[in-house]
């Protein structure tokens, strides 16, 4: 579905990545772990169109989807829940619902989308005329996986989705990816968090200062990946 392949990227003189491989097929969790700093979130921003890779190829079923703009690319399929949620305080549950649908122009089908948000995130049902800063931090996080989801992606990037959550809400979060996963959504997860990411996803890269340094299946990767070090970004377990 997605590949990404050896893909250098930069901040004006700054090297982000160098040479970075990765690649997501439909219906799969994949994980991208790391310290912070690692360039996960570059990654994400590269794929979305944010950022404009230096070298290397990103395509999105088989189509090239460099030097598209960001709403081109949510138009084919791929959304993005950013790090910090960003949803509009100053709106209703329901407003932030239907800004996820704003590439879309089919009423009825919106509409649908809504009833079924509210049926799958039943906070977002309870509250739905209430302005999204009454939400709580797990709450808003909630809400701006389901107003990603309005849009019908077919791949969903989620950018540390447990960040700055209390430990029983970032267990809420990760069930939740869990379950979208077993609802047969593909998911590209960029988190810091190893630990819960290596229980959720079904294979995961580690990006170290832009590179990736161990790549495979969850399973594996937790005999070999330090889960500290891949916090701080030591070394790997030989």
């Amino acid at each position: 579905m997605l590949v990404f392949s050896d893909v250098h990227a930069s901040y004006g003189s700054v090297v982000a990545l160098w040479g970075v491989s990765i690649s997501v097929d439909e219906g799969e969790i994949v994980g991208l772990i790391g310290a912070n700093g690692a360039g996960k979130t570059t990654v994400l921003s590269t794929i979305a169109g944010v950022l404009r890779p230096t070298q290397g190829t990103v395509t999105f079923n088989d189509e090239s989807i460099v030097g598209q703009s960001p709403e081109a690319i949510v138009r084919k399929g791929i959304a993005l829940v950013p790090e910090g949620r960003r949803i509009f305080p100053g709106l209703t549950v329901e407003e932030n619902l239907r800004l996820g649908a704003s590439t879309r122009s089919d009423r009825a089908g919106i509409q649908k989308d809504v009833g079924e948000m509210c049926q799958r995130f039943p906070i977002i049902g309870e509250r739905l005329h209430s302005s999204g800063g009454t939400l709580s931090g797990g709450e808003q996080q909630q809400l701006a996986i389901a107003r990603a989801l309005m849009c019908r992606p077919k791949l969903l990037m989620l950018d540390e989705p447990s960040l700055g959550l209390a430990p029983k809400l970032v267990g809420e979060i990760f069930n939740l990816v869990a379950q979208l996963r077993d609802m047969g959504v593909t998911i590209l997860l960029v988190e810091q968090n190893v630990a819960k990411t290596l229980q959720v996803v079904d294979r995961a890269y580690l990006l170290r200062t832009g590179r990736i340094v161990a790549e495979g299946p969850a399973n594996e990767l937790r005999e070999v990946v330090d889960i500290k070090s891949a916090y701080l970004g030591g070394r790997m377990v030989e």
